[in-house]
């Protein structure tokens, strides 16, 4: 579970970085590639939460 959390730990610290970018871009073709990846990874971080307690309850059962 814990290496579950650390993923998930990196992959918000990942979208938050491109979210970042995204804001100091001056660039509109920038700003979309990071706008694109900050999403994608704060869904990819979304659904490994989900999958972490959806195993998580699986096993208390």
């Amino acid at each position: 579970m814990k290496e579950y959390e650390a993923q998930i730990e990196k992959l918000r610290k990942d979208a938050a970085e491109c979210a970042f970018i995204r804001d100091l871009a001056t660039d509109k073709a920038k700003r979309q590639v990071f706008d694109r990846l900050f999403k994608q990874l704060t869904t990819l971080a979304d659904q490994v939460t989900i999958s972490m307690l959806e195993q998580s309850k699986a096993t208390e059962t």
